[in-house]
């Protein structure tokens, strides 16, 4: 059973806030779940002219910055949360460090966060908070440029799960979570793996059976990861981009939920620092990096 009694929803008061918490309130209601609602006040920067005159307002200003964040986090998604059990939380310092660290000592089972894209940029950009978030939490985070699209009414059900592997040792870990949310909400489990091209050098030999090779052993390997699992999953292998590859099917089966693994300094998708940075820019729907 996925341990998901605490979710964690990070706001910094914009308008990409209320598409996660549609989500945290969904499978906080699946879950019967506590949602903490966190916002860290970052503190002031001063540069080395403004030093002196900034301590002597420090004590005036500090606790009007804190108050005014308290009144604004207070009221901040009631109509997204409503029916929902909601702690709110107002800490000072880095953002990203206190957003994993509160996750962390309160063993929390998701965070639940939007990108920081804006316009037509906005599959290139990853913020730098969520950026931070993703390579150093503890626990699976949701996220995506697409959360802000999500239905006004926190009425959200995962019909199709792709769950993306690397192989590495996280797949294992990735496959069991997707599976467990694939069968609380009834929804279909794919499973899908992306081999890099190959290319040779212009004047080299290529040995046109080695994709094959290469696909059959990660049919071999993705059959013994889901050996156990109650159900048969549907497994698909193809070569090319990782991201292109994975993006692309999660469109081609409307996929909902795009479940991708983190955590291993080895593989395809590393230490959530090249391709599935990609991916979680690229998906045409939510992503889960567990």
């Amino acid at each position: 059973m996925i341990p998901l009694s605490k979710i964690l929803l990070p706001v910094d008061f914009s308008e990409r806030c209320p598409g996660a918490a549609r989500y945290a309130a969904s499978l906080a209601s699946r879950f019967q779940a506590e949602i903490a609602l966190l916002h860290v006040v970052e503190p002031l920067h001063y540069d080395v002219a403004e030093m002196e005159f900034a301590v002597g307002l420090a004590h005036d200003v500090a606790p009007a910055r804190l108050d005014q964040s308290r009144r604004q986090l207070d009221s901040f998604l009631e109509t997204e949360l409503a029916g929902a059990r909601v702690t709110r939380v107002l800490l000072e310092g880095d953002p990203a460090l206190r957003i994993v660290e509160y996750a962390h000592q309160q063993q929390v089972g998701l965070i639940a966060m939007p990108t920081h894209g804006y316009g037509p940029f906005r599959r290139f950009i990853l913020g730098s908070v969520t950026a931070k978030v993703l390579h150093d939490a503890d626990c699976p985070v949701l996220t995506g440029v697409h959360l802000d699209a999500t239905p006004e009414l926190p009425t959200t059900a995962f019909q199709t799960i792709l769950c993306a592997v690397d192989l590495g040792p996280q797949s294992r870990k990735t496959l069991c979570w997707a599976s467990q949310m694939a069968a609380e909400f009834g929804a279909r489990l794919l499973l899908a793996h992306a081999i890099p091209s190959i290319e040779a050098r212009p004047g080299d030999y290529f040995d046109t059976g080695l994709a094959a090779e290469l696909a059959s052993a990660a049919r071999e390997e993705l059959a013994r990861l889901q050996h156990d699992l109650p159900a048969e999953v549907e497994a698909v292998v193809e070569g090319g981009d990782p991201p292109h590859v994975i993006c692309r099917l999660a469109a081609d089966r409307h996929a909902d939920l795009l479940v991708i693994g983190r955590g291993s300094a080895a593989g395809v998708f590393g230490r959530l620092r090249t391709n599935a940075y990609a991916i979680i820019r690229q998906s045409p729907c939510a992503v889960v990096s567990v």
